[in-house]
């Protein structure tokens, strides 16, 4: 056990690959919810109504 540098620990590789995938599916989720229901954008919000004087 003299090269201890090149242990590999699989249960943190394996969290760092599920992370990604699960990135991925997020990704496409908001990608497809993105297509679905298009977010409006450069839309100035409106003040409500308008005070009476």
């Amino acid at each position: 056990m003299s090269k201890d540098d090149k242990l590999i620990d699989f249960a943190a590789e394996r969290d760092k690959r599920i992370h990604d995938l699960r990135d991925k599916k997020l990704n496409e989720m908001r990608d497809a919810f993105e297509q679905a229901l298009p977010l409006p954008k450069d839309k100035k919000k409106s003040k409500g109504k308008p005070k009476k004087p």
